[in-house]
């Protein structure tokens, strides 16, 4: 292994098993851009990588040839002197001639194939070359990791993971690599030697999330608030452009997958049904907007989740990417403003309880584990009806439900009469409608907790703060 990686422990427990294995390995490893899969691939196999190999953006079959040629050369020189590949069955069979000059043995070695749905281009018939490679040669052998990689993860899903051809149950290891954690990256920005209060670091996550590639640029000393401006509204600011970049490099332009996105950006903070996007985006339910909601899932700047209107079930969608929100909700609109007042506004501090209220989703584990039911299965859902509405309800096979009351607070929050029977009101309304017999409890997430009084004891069981979502 590298340099040290950050976080990440069930994706290197899953490769620490692959080193060990008994056979070679196929490996799929998708996410979103700039969330870290190359440095995890590179650092954690490092110099037990034998051949490495990067995908041109938008480039034809033959400068992606050439490509794969020159790197080959890089790592041997006994293949200098044959000709250039017509094809890619050529271009695989000088990586079998160099593979058979490395013994078999029983330590692992590692073919990396990054940004692989950029090589396969239309027609390219690269993709059918690699089925050829993988069946042909590697899977007769017992000491190679095969790992290929992409940022377009609905090409990753539909094209190698759900393969019905030549990969059909090929693959033996899938890695979806997600944004850090809260816990994460106190600990990534720790490793840069950046401190930053747990509520700070809260404040820059709901901008840009938990994206490595973002918080490499991160300076010590610096506020949230001014990181934030450097960084999405000074001029020439990193991200500025970033939101576009992202979408273009991974989906068409003639798609419905940044009009999704504006249509969730603006919708109720609870989400909207699939047949309520259809409409707001004025079109029909067909494959083109299915394959883009779908794409947009898979690569996670999107959430489907359950919720509860009454008693009948839907599904709702709602940004799930910190960093896209944002940019839709404030970068975009604000171009060559200062952050320093923006911040102050009050659309700004209402935007705050919704994004925290997603991040709280992002971090049901955590959650449960203050609750001390992280061992137990649930069912996690947004419930309402006409008079109450419960940001989360937490609901156990043990015969205990929880409604989880969220909020985004500057300080402790006190609670007082009203509250109390607004509480009260949410509980009785979630008993009658779904008739439960379940126990019933009141908890509220916060960032800094609640001030205990007589109306706070009356009706909550717990009080969860930002610090308890700061857990591994």
């Amino acid at each position: 292994m590298g340099k040290e990686i950050i976080g990440r422990s069930l994706e290197k427990q899953k490769l620490t098993e692959i080193l060990s294995s008994h056979r070679s390995e196929l490996v799929a490893v998708y996410g979103r851009r700039r969330i870290g899969k190359t440095y995890l691939i590179r650092e954690f196999f490092n110099d037990k990588i034998i051949f490495s190999f990067i995908g041109l953006s938008a480039e034809n079959k033959s400068n992606q040839i050439k490509n794969f040629v020159l790197k080959l050369n890089e790592f041997t020189d006994k293949l200098k002197n044959e000709p250039l590949p017509k094809d890619w069955l050529e271009a695989f069979s000088l990586l079998k001639k160099y593979l058979k000059t490395i013994k078999e043995s029983k330590k692992k070695k590692v073919i990396f194939i990054d940004e692989f749905p950029w090589i396969d281009s239309q027609k390219s018939g690269f993709l059918s070359a690699f089925e050829n490679f993988w069946n042909d040669y590697c899977s007769t052998r017992s000491d190679l990791i095969v790992v290929i990689c992409g940022s377009a993860a609905s090409y990753m899903v539909k094209k190698i993971i759900r393969n019905v051809k030549g990969l059909s149950k090929r693959i033996t290891q899938t890695i979806k690599l997600m944004p850090f954690t809260l816990q994460e990256t106190k600990e990534f920005l720790r490793y840069k030697g950046i401190k930053m209060e747990e509520y700070e670091l809260l404040k820059l996550y709901m901008s840009i999330g938990g994206i490595a590639e973002y918080l490499e640029h991160v300076h010590a000393g610096e506020s949230a608030v001014a990181t934030i401006d450097r960084l999405c509204f000074q001029k020439g600011a990193y991200l500025e452009n970033e939101y576009d970049e992202v979408f273009k490099s991974l989906f068409e332009e003639q798609s419905y997958h940044q009009k999704i996105m504006n249509v969730l950006a603006s919708s109720k903070k609870e989400g909207i049904t699939r047949n309520e996007l259809i409409n707001a985006l004025k079109i029909s339910s067909g494959g083109k907007f299915s394959d883009s909601l779908d794409d947009l899932m898979q690569s996670s700047f999107i959430l489907k989740y359950d919720a509860f209107k009454n008693n009948k079930k839907a599904e709702l969608y709602r940004i799930y990417d910190e960093f896209c929100l944002f940019h839709l909700k404030f970068i975009q609109k604000h171009k060559g403003s200062s952050w320093n007042s923006l911040f102050q506004q009050q659309s700004y501090i209402s935007w705050c309880g919704f994004v925290f209220e997603t991040i709280c989703l992002k971090h049901i584990h955590p959650i449960k584990k203050a609750l001390k039911c992280d061992q137990m299965a649930s069912e996690n859902y947004h419930w309402h009806n006409a008079n109450a509405q419960i940001d989360l309800v937490i609901d156990r096979i043990d015969g205990v439900i929880t409604l989880c009351e969220i909020k985004f607070y500057s300080e402790e929050l006190s609670f007082n009469e009203n509250t109390l029977n607004q509480l009260r009101k949410k509980e009785n309304e979630f008993r009658k409608t779904t008739q439960t017999k379940k126990s019933i409890y009141t908890c509220l997430i916060s960032t800094f907790g609640i001030k205990p009084n007589q109306y706070s004891n009356a009706i909550l069981s717990n009080s969860i703060t930002i610090k308890d979502l700061f857990v591994a």
